[in-house]
C-alpha cells in the first residue's frame, strides 16, 4: 500500500525504515493536514468511565502524592475535581471504538500489521504531563488538538534513574538535547529506548501510535508454556541402557545428554514454533471478540454481504497469515485457520485490508471451504457488517 507522501515528510517508507526506524527520531510537520481529532476531550471522558475500556490519570499536582496513577473506569464525578493543570488522561485502544482511528492505522500498513499494538489516546490541560520516561516500543506521535512540547535526550539512561516509590517510571534527571513544539497534524516518531518528555502548552490531545514488541523471556516462557501444555504428562525420563558409576554423585555424560534430547526435541519444530507464534500475536490484548447469539448459514450470510455489499474487519481481533512449506495459516484471534490451497489468496486479501467489497471477495466465494471461512469469521464477530458497529 502507498504511503502518503506528507506522512514521512517526503521519505519513501523504504527509507524510513533504513534511516529511522529503530535507529533515530523523526519529526514530520504536517504529516497529516487533514487529520481532525475524532473525539472531544469531554467524550474521551466519557470513555474512561466505560468498564471494558482501559484508562488512567496521571496527576503531577492534586493527587495524593506527586505524580499519582489513578486507573479506569472512573465515575463522571471524578473529573469535575480535578485540578486546571498538571495532569493527563489516556485511553487505551481507542481505535476499537472510534472508526476513523481504525482506519488512521492503514497510514502506517509500512510496518507489517503484527507489530501494530493500539492507538491510545491522551488529554491534557495546560501543562499537563505523564512525566520524562522512555518506553521500549516504537511510537508515532500525532497531535490532534493543541500544541504540546517534546523534549528527548540521545544520552542513554542509567537503570537507577527513576523516582523511587511512584506506580510510574519516572525519570530524576532528564537534560533534553532536543525539543520541538507540535501543533495539529505534526507527528513525532520515536525509536524504543529515546527518552523524551512531553509537556501541554494548552489543552491538547495526543494520538500515539504504538507497537508490539514483546520481551525475549515473554517469547520464550509463552513458546514454553504452550509446550507444556501439550506434552504427554505420563511420559518419563527412562535410562535402560543405564550402567554401572564409578561415583553414584555424578550426573554422567550419559544421562545430561538424555535430558539434553528431551529439550532439544520440544523446541526443534521451526513448524510448531511458527504456528505458536501466529496464534500468540493475534491473540486480543483486552475485549476479545464475541461470537454472535444467532449464526448464519453459509448461503444466509452470503445473501446479507451481497445486499450489504460491505463487510469490514472488526478491530476486537487481530488478523495475520503466514506461508510455509505446510502451506498458508490464516490466524485470527488466536486461532488458527490453514487454507486450502485454492484459497491461499484470502490470507493476504483478509489481512491487508480493513474494508471488503462484495466484489473483492465474490469469487473466492465460489469455493464452498471459502465461504464456510468467512461465514465463520463473521459468526466469531471477527468480521461485521457495517451497520454492526
Amino acid at each position: 500500500m502507498n504511503t502518503p507522501l506528507n506522512l514521512l515528510g517526503g521519505l519513501t517508507a523504504a527509507d524510513f525504515l533504513r534511516q529511522y526506524w529503530q535507529k533515530r527520531p523523526l519529526l514530520v510537520r504536517n504529516a497529516l493536514p487533514d487529520f481532525h481529532t475524532p473525539i472531544e476531550p469531554d467524550e474521551l471522558a466519557g470513555l474512561a468511565c466505560e468498564e471494558e475500556v482501559e484508562s488512567r490519570l496521571v496527576l503531577e499536582r492534586g493527587g495524593a502524592t506527586p505524580w499519582a496513577l489513578e486507573h479506569g473506569p472512573f465515575d463522571e464525578a471524578r473529573f469535575s475535581t480535578l485540578p486546571e493543570t498538571h495532569w493527563t488522561l489516556l485511553v487505551q485502544e481507542c481505535n476499537k471504538y472510534l472508526p476513523e482511528l481504525a482506519s488512521l492505522l492503514d497510514q502506517f500498513n509500512f510496518i507489517p500489521n503484527w507489530r501494530i499494538d493500539d492507538v491510545m489516546v491522551s488529554f491534557a490541560p495546560l501543562h499537563g504531563s505523564v512525566g520524562p520516561h522512555l518506553d521500549q516500543y516504537d511510537v508515532f506521535l500525532v497531535q490532534g488538538l493543541g500544541t504540546r512540547r517534546w523534549q528527548i535526550s540521545s544520552e542513554p539512561v542509567a537503570a537507577d534513574n527513576v523516582i523511587p516509590g511512584l506506580d510510574l517510571r519516572i525519570m530524576r534527571e532528564f537534560t533534553a538535547s532536543e525539543e520541538w513544539v507540535l501543533a495539529p497534524g505534526d507527528m513525532l516518531y520515536l525509536p524504543p529506548g529515546m527518552a523524551h518528555y512531553g509537556v501541554a502548552l494548552e489543552d491538547c490531545m495526543t494520538f500515539s501510535v504504538g507497537f508490539r514488541a514483546p520481551s525475549h523471556a515473554e517469547l520464550v516462557g509463552g513458546f514454553f508454556d504452550a509446550v507444556i501444555a501439550g506434552m504427554d504428562t505420563e511420559q518419563r525420563y527412562s535410562d535402560p541402557d543405564l550402567t554401572l558409576q564409578t561415583h553414584p554423585g555424578e550426573i554422567a555424560a550419559g544421562a545430561r545428554e538424555r535430558v539434553r534430547a528431551i529439550i532439544r526435541a520440544a523446541v526443534s519444530d521451526d513448524a510448531a514454533i511458527d504456528d505458536w507464534f501466529g496464534r500468540y500475536i493475534t491473540e486480543a490484548k483486552a475485549g476479545a471478540a464475541v461470537p454472535l447469539d444467532e449464526p448464519l448459514a453459509p448461503a444466509e450470510f452470503q445473501r446479507q454481504f451481497a445486499e450489504c455489499d460491505r463487510l469490514l474487519r472488526s478491530e476486537y481481533a487481530r488478523f495475520a497469515f503466514s506461508q510455509g512449506p505446510g502451506g498458508t495459516t490464516l490466524y485470527v484471534d488466536g486461532r488458527a485457520f490453514p487454507l486450502d490451497p485454492a484459497n491461499t489468496l484470502l490470507a493476504p486479501l483478509l489481512c491487508d485490508r480493513r474494508e471488503y467489497a462484495y466484489q473483492d471477495l465474490a469469487q473466492a466465494l465460489e469455493s464452498e471451504s471459502a465461504l464456510k471461512l468467512i461465514t465463520e469469521m463473521y459468526n466469531c464477530s471477527y468480521v461485521e457488517f457495517p451497520y454492526e458497529t
